[in-house]
């Protein structure tokens, strides 16, 4: 059935009514975006495309949704599968943005068995199977030199969740190592918990000392965002995302700093 689901793509790319003032605007905005050759971003526009026919995107507390807004999130979701399928994204439909921060509630069982509920303000959530929740004040907090990238790494969260519950081990393409993977985030992840638990001064957010799946999602952030700062502090974390992500973002840079030369 795959002509099928080409043709049907085709189709919905013919009939598209996207607004090319605004979508440049919004490829302008973000620098991971503006390095992009010309190929590249045809490619992404075409992913958006499709991104907003398959996805609701839709405010709540009171947020009315430009398309402007739309296509920010939908630019940034698919910058993660440029280069891999839209089908990376299946399973769930919808993407609700609030104002700001919203208190996510729930309940857990720690490892004495004790129950805990819990009401804890986010910026960000990411459903198995489900909804991607954003905070539209945090997701307009994109570049500088933090990384900081709340729907890349809410996405990246999506992408790790189709193994099951987030753990920081996404599906592996079939000419990389589980392994290999395993072996270089485990080490990475151990060191950069040494170096907050020693607190040590990091360039990639604390918050990644977390978990393996947040350490997964914040890397993915800084991967897009400050590619140099990955490559740099955990080269290896970067070859194994670079092919994971089949893009290499710190060479895009370069090239557009030789180019401006």
């Amino acid at each position: 059935m795959r002509w099928l689901k080409q043709w049907r793509r085709e189709r919905i790319l013919s009939r598209s009514t996207l607004d090319e003032r605004v979508w440049r605007a919004v490829t302008d905005r973000y620098s991971f975006m503006r390095a992009l050759s010309g190929e590249e971003r045809a490619r992404l526009r075409e992913r958006a495309v499709l991104f907003l026919h398959e996805k609701a995107i839709e405010g709540a507390a009171g947020l009315a949704v430009r398309d402007d807004m739309r296509m920010c999130i939908a630019a940034q979701a698919c910058m993660l599968i440029l280069n891999l399928d839209l089908d990376y994204y299946r399973g769930w439909v919808e993407v609700i943005v609030y104002p700001d921060e919203f208190v996510a509630e729930y309940d857990y069982v720690d490892e004495d068995g004790v129950a805990h509920h819990v009401r804890e303000p986010m910026s960000g959530e990411s459903w198995l199977e489900g909804p991607v929740i954003l905070s539209w004040a945090d997701a307009e907090q994109t570049g500088g030199d933090s990384g900081y990238n709340v729907v890349i790494h809410e996405f990246a969260h999506k992408l790790d969740m189709l193994n099951g519950d987030a753990n920081g081990f996404p599906p592996l393409h079939p000419e990389m190592s589980r392994t290999d993977w395993a072996r270089v985030f485990g080490a990475a992840y151990d060191e950069f918990c040494r170096r907050v638990d020693a607190r040590h001064d990091t360039r990639i957010d604390s918050y990644a000392a977390e978990s393996p799946a947040e350490f997964f999602a914040v890397l993915s952030e800084a991967f897009f965002e400050i590619p140099q700062v990955v490559c740099g502090d955990f080269p290896d974390v970067y070859r194994q995302l670079a092919a994971f992500y089949r893009q290499d973002p710190a060479a895009r840079n370069v090239d557009v700093l030789l180019s401006n030369a």
